[in-house]
């Protein structure tokens, strides 16, 4: 393993995970929210799912990450490294895009649960439409 592969690696880590842990962050302080609205104001349920939730996203984006890290070519050139890292964030940013969209709709099915449990029960209507004869 030549410097400039070993440096598009040590590149690729500190892009990557950052990243991650920001996107992370941003999902665990914005999503309190919902989940509280969800469980009926429940904070205690609402923090501790919302916990596991980005425990999970961590879990699965930081393992994307090192499981896409290594690659069979030799990288000889710098051009080649920064196309490598471009390859390899690029795709990082995808995933955590893919990871985003899917944590907002777990948590607006929580949510969406959450209200219907609220929701009055539906009333008799008090007067039926007269059938046209055919």
């Amino acid at each position: 393993m030549n410097e400039i592969q070993v440096g598009t690696y040590v590149a690729y880590l500190l892009i990557s995970i950052p990243l991650t842990v920001a996107v992370g962050r941003t999902l665990y302080k914005h999503g309190q929210a919902f989940l509280v609205d969800a469980f009926g104001g429940d904070g205690d349920l609402a923090g501790s799912v919302n916990h596991l939730l980005v425990v999970g996203f961590y879990l699965i984006n930081c393992g994307w990450v090192t499981r896409s890290m290594s690659t069979s070519e030799i990288l000889i050139h710098a051009h080649e490294g920064l196309e490598f890292l471009a390859s390899r964030v690029g795709a990082v940013l995808l995933i955590l895009g893919v990871m985003h969209f899917f944590n907002l709709f777990v948590l607006n099915r929580f949510r969406r649960r959450g209200l219907e449990s609220k929701a009055p029960p539906p009333v008799l209507p008090n007067e039926y439409l007269a059938r046209k004869a055919s």
